[in-house]
């Protein structure tokens, strides 16, 4: 089973079963924690229904069958929840297994293990998800005081590339965090152009081609 395939299990379970509606703050026990899983799959379900804009927390304790008390003592906010689904996966210790010396291939592999998760999600999931309007999302995916946020996806491309050119195979003069932000540009258009042809192309194939030649002018 896939690394991804693994924390799909861990974070959205299998054949759960759920504990009756509880109102106010719930105590930390095993079967409070099915209140979680609960939100996670009720949101999952209404954005592959009716999309990520119309996600609330009201919405979501009604289809999940929670109290609004249980929702804060998981999530602060609607972005808390939404930040959930491109946070599950702890790039800092993703381990590679593309050498260093194929840094392209190396920074496709890392930026797939994202996108192989929403994929396992589903097609109706992944094209609500990446919504212009997905503020969560552009906040993963952006950076702030001109900074990657630790442990994304983008903040591990960064160091993956740094090592790369510390090793010798990038060019001296090459501007690191700007490549890096250039290649999250080119993942964002992949998805988007997943979606627009409604999952009609093979997308690992057009990252890892698209990545690989972006970064052939700089590799030594």
């Amino acid at each position: 089973m896939s690394i991804v395939k693994i924390k799909l299990v861990i974070f959205f379970g299998e054949g759960r079963s759920y504990m009756p509606r509880k109102s106010g703050r719930p105590v930390k026990t095993d079967s409070n924690e099915d209140n979680k899983q609960k939100i996670i799959d009720a949101t999952v379900h209404l954005i592959k229904t009716k999309g990520a804009d119309h996600i609330t927390v009201r919405g979501v304790c009604k289809e999940a069958d929670v109290s609004i008390g249980t929702f804060y003592h998981y999530f602060r906010d609607k972005d808390d929840l939404m930040m959930f689904f491109v946070r599950t996966t702890p790039f800092n210790d993703a381990e590679l297994e593309t050498p260093l010396s194929d840094i392209a291939s190396r920074i496709s592999e890392l930026y797939m293990m994202l996108i192989d998760l929403y994929l396992d999600l589903g097609e109706d999931f992944m094209k609500s998800f990446y919504s212009t309007s997905n503020l969560s999302l552009s906040a993963y995916m952006g950076e702030e005081d001109g900074c990657f946020a630790p442990d994304t996806v983008m903040a591990r491309s960064e160091v993956e590339l740094q090592a790369a050119l510390d090793a010798g195979y990038v060019d001296a003069k090459t501007d690191v965090h700007t490549a890096c932000m250039d290649i999250c540009t080119i993942i964002k258009g992949c998805v988007f152009e997943w979606c627009l042809v409604n999952g009609d192309m093979d997308i690992r194939k057009s990252v890892y081609r698209i990545i690989g030649n972006y970064l052939n002018p700089f590799l030594r």
